[in-house]
C-alpha cells in the first residue's frame, strides 16, 4: 500500500515501526528515516514571451538500517520517491545492510530530543513567489522587440523541507527555500548574446530591471567585434564566473582524498596540504548554516556514505566551516570516524559557500576603470577536470567576452577555451572586490547558494580560440 499522502512526519516515524528503539546511541538494529518534501514553482520564456509556466511537488524518502555484528556494523540504505511503500523501502534497507560490508565509517548514532515542530506541515511555495519576475517581463519584452532583440530566460523558486528522524531520539525539521532567475538576450542575427542571473531566497530582493540592464550592456558592447588570438590576458572575473569555478574548489576539499594523493590538497611527502599557505591575499573559504543570506540545517541528514561524509553522522550539529582563512588552507572535510582515525576535527559538508577577501570593496566597474587592457569575462560552462592533481580545468567562455582599453569596454572578442586551476587562479590573483550573492552558470542548478567577489588575474590562460557562439 502507498504510503505517499501521509504527512511527512507521520511516514517518518512509520518507517522506524519495528525497529530496535536502542536506549544508548548503538546503531545495531537502529534505523533512520530521512523525508524530503520540494515544491517547485518554474516559469520560462522565450522569444519574448512566457513559454510555459508549472508547479510541482515531489516527495523523497531514504531509509538507512544498520546490522550489527560480531566484527562491526553494515549499514544498508534504500530510497525511493513518487508513489512507495514504506515497509518495501525497510525491507530493501535492511537486505542491503545485510548482505553489506562492515562500514569503515561507523560511529555511535547520534541521539536526541524531539524537534516541537517535527511534526509541522512542510513549507510550501506557489507561482505568485514568481510575481517579481512576471510582472517584469511585459516591459522586458517590450524593449526587446523595439531594440532587435530576443530574451529567453527562467525562473524557479523551490522550498525543501527536510524531515530527520532516527531510533535514538532525534526529531529534526528544517524548510529550505531557494530560488533562481537568469536572462539570456540575442541579437536577431544571432551573432551577439549577452547573460546575466541571480540567486534569492523569496524573490523580494531581486531586481529585474538591474538584470535587465546588464543584458542591455553586455549586447550594446557587443556592437564592436574584435578578434584576437589565444594567449594569457589579465582578466576580470565576475562574482558569477568566480562561482563557476570556486564550487570545484568545495567539491575537491574531501580529507581522506588528500590523504590518499587523489587530489589538488594532497602533499607531494604524503599526508595533506593543510596549514599551507594558498594565496598572498587573505582569502577566506567558508560554509555557514546561520548566514542570513541563505541559511542552510544546522544538521547533518545525510542519504549515503562516501570519501567524507557518513551517514552514521545524521543528526550531528553544523556550525560554520571555514576551510581557507588568511590565505591558508585550514581544513579538509571529514565524517566523524576519518576525523577520529586522522587525528583531525569532523568537518561536514555546508549548504552553502562564500569566497571573501576582507576589505575587499569595489565592484566590477571599478576594477575595469583600473585596467590598462584587458578581458571582462561574464560566465563559463562546458567545464571539465583535466588533472585532478592539480585541479586543471578546461572550459569555454560563454555570452560575452569583452576588451578592456584604458578603463573602459571597447567591444567584444571571439570565445576562448581556457585551461586553469582555481587553485592557482587564488594563488595568482592581484585584487578582489567585495563579495555578493552571485549564481553560477555551470553549476546553479545544483549550488545556488554562494557568495563570491570578482577577481582579478594578471594570466589568465586562454589556450584556444573557440568557435562557440
Amino acid at each position: 500500500m502507498s504510503d505517499r499522502l501521509l504527512p511527512a512526519s507521520e511516514l517518518a516515524e512509520r518507517a522506524l515501526a519495528g525497529a530496535s528503539l536502542a536506549g544508548d546511541s548503538s546503531p545495531g538494529g537502529g534505523r533512520i528515516a530521512i523525508v524530503e518534501e520540494r515544491f517547485d514553482a518554474e516559469l520560462r520564456y522565450a522569444n519574448n514571451t512566457v513559454t510555459t509556466n508549472g508547479f510541482r511537488r515531489d516527495r523523497s524518502v531514504t531509509i538507512i538500517s544498520f546490522d550489527a555484528r560480531s566484527d562491526g556494523v553494515a549499514a544498508g540504505v534504500a530510497s525511493g520517491s513518487g508513489a512507495l511503500d514504506v515497509a518495501d523501502l525497510i525491507a530493501a534497507a535492511e537486505h542491503d545492510a545485510a548482505g553489506g560490508d562492515v562500514a569503515e565509517d561507523a560511529e555511535d548514532l547520534v541521539a536526541g530530543d524531539g524537534d516541537p515542530g517535527f511534526g509541522d506541515e512542510p513549507g510550501t511555495t506557489s507561482l505568485s513567489a514568481l510575481n517579481p519576475v512576471l510582472e517584469s517581463l511585459s516591459d522586458v519584452f517590450g524593449r526587446a522587440e523595439a531594440e532587435g532583440r530576443v530574451t529567453a530566460g527562467f525562473a524557479r523558486h523551490r522550498v525543501t523541507t527536510t524531515y530527520l528522524a532516527s531510533t535514538t531520539g532525534l526529531r529534526k525539521r528544517f524548510v529550505m527555500p531557494e530560488g533562481r532567475v537568469e536572462l539570456v538576450g540575442r541579437s536577431t542575427d544571432g551573432t551577439r548574446s549577452a547573460w546575466a542571473g541571480a540567486g534569492t531566497n523569496t524573490f523580494d530582493d531581486i531586481d529585474f530591471g538591474a538584470i535587465e540592464s546588464k543584458v542591455r550592456q553586455g549586447l550594446s558592447w557587443a556592437e564592436r567585434k574584435v578578434e584576437l588570438p589565444a594567449g594569457r590576458y589579465e582578466t576580470i572575473l565576475p562574482p558569477e564566473a568566480v562561482a563557476d569555478l570556486i564550487i570545484e574548489v568545495d567539491w575537491e576539499c574531501s580529507g581522506r582524498e588528500a590523504e590518499e594523493g587523489r587530489n589538488v590538497f594532497s602533499s607531494p611527502g604524503g599526508g595533506t596540504r593543510v596549514g599551507e599557505r594558498l594565496s598572498p591575499l587573505a582569502f577566506e573559504l567558508r560554509g555557514d548554516p546561520f548566514d542570513a543570506r541563505f541559511e542552510d540545517a544546522p544538521w547533518l541528514a545525510a542519504g549515503a556514505s562516501g570519501a567524507d561524509v557518513s551517514v552514521f553522522d545524521n543528526g550531528m550539529p553544523v556550525d560554520r566551516v571555514t576551510l581557507i582563512a588568511d590565505g591558508v588552507l585550514q581544513r579538509l572535510r571529514y565524517h566523524r570516524a576519518g576525523a577520529r582515525r586522522s587525528g583531525t576535527q569532523f568537518t561536514p559538508p555546508v549548504g552553502n559557500l562564500v569566497l571573501e577577501l576582507p576589505g575587499g570593496e569595489v565592484s566590477v566597474d571599478d576594477l575595469v576603470s583600473r585596467t590598462e587592457r584587458g578581458l571582462l569575462l561574464t560566465c563559463l560552462w562546458y567545464i571539465r577536470p583535466v588533472d585532478p592533481a592539480t585541479l586543471l580545468l578546461t572550459g569555454l567562455t560563454r555570452d560575452g567576452v569583452y576588451l578592456v582599453e584604458g578603463g573602459e569596454v571597447v567591444g567584444a572578442v571571439n570565445n576562448f577555451r581556457f585551461n586553469e586551476s582555481p587553485i592557482d587562479l587564488l594563488a595568482r590573483a592581484t585584487e578582489a572586490g567585495r563579495t555578493q550573492r552571485a549564481l553560477s552558470r555551470e553549476w546553479g542548478e545544483w549550488v545556488g547558494r554562494t557568495a563570491m567577489p570578482a577577481l582579478r588575474v594578471p594570466d589568465f590562460n586562454m589556450s584556444s580560440v573557440s568557435p562557440a557562439t
